[in-house]
């Protein structure tokens, strides 16, 4: 049973009282989760007012009546002017939220309206990110067992690793370039410091990944690397001899590595995809990680990587004089 409108006054006076959530459940005879609920879907900056908690739930009364969000021309306007601007479908329900003070419409109604067969002439799937002009199934793709051996887990990862505390923890990958055999890029990203390595290589393969993570890393700090379960990595144990765990994400999981999946976004604004890299020369390649290193990135507080990395090996440096 919808939390009534006099149920509203009374959890505005005892939260007015500073009674906890637990007491104002149990002198309604309702769940804590309920009023938990109730107060943070209609609370307005912090702020729990009767008046406006039952406007908000009114409000989605009426919008749940309808059959879509976006046939109210007034948001569908709104979306198609932030989509033309470049913002992506969860940037503007971000945003509508926090003018409106609670949520219009979400992402997902976002992206559906830009498939939809009603607007297909409209081509919106154009101002997307990736551009795609059908929406990829979510879970459509059946998980294979793993071929790795002594394949560990991302789920087993050191916590201090998951939180970025401490430095020499990497994510890899490989970039192809127009063909699926011949040259690919290997990449390693450091995850503290998001600074990048990349090497050519001549062939997606076990022994030529393990021979660029070598080469990598035995110059540098380097206890783990993250990867995805693509086969050019089965020979990961041999990283062991140089004291580096291997760990793996689950599969289609890129955001359990997103430091490296947006780091190789970084290499393929230089390289777009269906480019061939079969003329692609190590020089090359090394000036444009010069250019990814060495750009600011806000999450570094607008340090480069190279200076976030020059840091952490002075720092080691130090550490290992003592």
């Amino acid at each position: 049973m919808q939390i009534q409108p006099n149920e509203r006054d009374k959890i505005a006076f005892y939260l007015a009282n500073k009674l906890s959530i637990r007491m104002i459940a149990r002198r309604l005879n309702r769940s804590p989760s309920s009023i938990s609920d109730e107060i943070r879907r209609n609370s307005y900056h912090g702020v729990y007012s009767p008046i406006k908690a039952q406007d908000r739930a009114n409000f989605r009364k009426k919008m749940a009546r309808k059959r879509h969000y976006l046939k109210n021309k007034e948001t569908a306007q709104y979306v198609i002017d932030k989509l033309k601007l470049g913002w992506s479908p969860e940037q503007i329900d971000g945003r509508l939220k926090l003018e409106k003070g609670y949520r219009v419409i979400s992402y997902e109604c976002i992206y559906q309206y830009i498939y939809s067969k009603n607007n297909k002439n409209k081509k919106l799937w154009r101002f997307l990110p990736l551009k795609r002009k059908k929406r990829q199934k979510k879970l459509g793709r059946k998980v294979l067992k793993s071929k790795i051996p002594n394949r560990i887990p991302i789920h087993l990862r050191d916590k201090s690793i998951e939180l970025r505390k401490t430095f020499g923890h990497y994510e890899g990958d490989s970039i192809i370039g127009r063909q699926t055999k011949g040259k690919v890029i290997h990449t390693e990203v450091e995850r503290k410091t998001r600074y990048l390595f990349a090497q050519v290589i001549n062939a997606k393969t076990a022994q030529e990944t393990l021979n660029a993570q070598i080469k990598i890393f035995k110059d540098y700090p380097a206890f783990s690397v993250t990867t995805d379960n693509g086969t050019e990595f089965t020979k990961h144990y041999e990283l062991s001899k140089l004291g580096i765990k291997t760990y793996f994400a689950d599969p289609y999981c890129s955001g359990q590595r997103g430091t490296n999946e947006n780091t190789n976004g970084l290499i393929r604004r230089y390289l777009p995809k269906k480019t061939s890299f079969d003329n692609l020369s190590q020089r090359t390649l090394d000036a444009i990680v010069w250019r990814i290193n060495n750009k600011p990135k806000k999450v570094l507080k607008f340090h480069t990587p190279q200076e976030a990395f020059s840091k952490q090996l002075s720092i080691n440096s130090v550490r290992n004089e003592h």
